[in-house]
């Protein structure tokens, strides 16, 4: 009995030392490839691709957020979380619910009026307790990436590239906007694991959730694309490039989080329950 219940941990260690043997190129080559089968199997058992990989985007996405408010209620600390990726995530959903507002861009526009418009409140309200009620938890020393060097690109760029989905051009500015700068809203919680040089487990778990959350967003792209040959890029914003920039947008955040979700898988078949990042 003891061998059989062995086995399984010394099979991961020993998946794990292999891994960690091979030449960088060759990693990378393996995790693309991960991507693409994973790709092909939804692109085979999802019927309706807009609905399914929505959900499963925005329920990754719920899940992480509830991690962090059972994190802020039982432990009664914000130790390990940024605030400012907390007040980036608020900025970009609130201007992609006024945008939901006055355009209703998926057909699906209702529920994702009312998942954005819960979520945003959820990361209100953890804002609010970093702010004020676990204040003293909070390392402002380790949360130093400055908001102004994503915010003020994303809205420079949103001005030079944006979708024509509306007679209101703000609005389509805005649409653009918060696309952007949802592609690079975890980068001050990345910063801030750099500088602990750790991780502790409740915020992985965060992190992990948003990583996923972004992979099925960014197949959605990729399978439409594929689906309709290519004439997607043409469906919205013609001239202006919008879906090739969304795409961009998607696969950097994709592989801002890729790195991490590696450490994090590494580490969960290790059963660490601190993660230990590169310096």
């Amino acid at each position: 009995m003891g061998r059989k219940r062995d086995s399984k941990p010394m099979a991961e260690a020993l998946l794990l030392r292999w891994l960690r043997k091979l030449p960088t190129k060759l990693k990378v080559f393996l995790g693309v490839s991960s991507m693409v089968v994973m790709l092909i199997v939804l692109q085979i058992t999802l019927k309706n691709h807009l609905i399914n990989l929505f959900i499963a985007s925005e329920i990754c996405h719920a899940v992480g957020i509830i991690v962090l408010i059972y994190k802020l209620k039982t432990q009664k600390t914000c130790f390990g979380l940024s605030l400012k990726t907390q007040e980036l995530t608020a900025m970009f959903m609130a201007t992609r619910i006024i945008c939901n507002y006055y355009v209703g861009f998926y057909s699906d526009g209702v529920l994702d009026f009312v998942t954005h418009f819960v979520a945003l409140l959820s990361t209100l309200w953890v804002i609010y307790m970093i702010r004020f009620k676990l204040k003293s938890t909070y390392i402002k020393e380790h949360d130093n990436f400055s908001m102004y060097y994503l915010v003020i690109p994303s809205a420079v760029l949103s001005a030079a590239v944006h979708p024509k989905i509306t007679d209101y051009r703000i609005i389509q500015y805005l649409f653009a906007f918060y696309g952007y700068l949802e592609s690079v809203s975890v980068l001050p919680q990345l910063r801030f694991i750099q500088n602990a040089k750790m991780i502790e487990p409740f915020t992985g778990h965060y992190i992990f959730a948003l990583g996923v959350s972004r992979f099925l967003s960014l197949a959605f792209w990729i399978i439409q694309i594929y689906n309709t040959r290519g004439t997607y890029f043409y469906l919205i914003g013609s001239g202006y490039f919008w879906i090739l920039a969304a795409i961009l947008g998607e696969l950097l955040q994709s592989f801002i989080l890729a790195d991490f979700c590696y450490y994090y898988i590494r580490s969960y078949m290790k059963s660490q329950l601190i993660m230990a990042m590169p310096v």
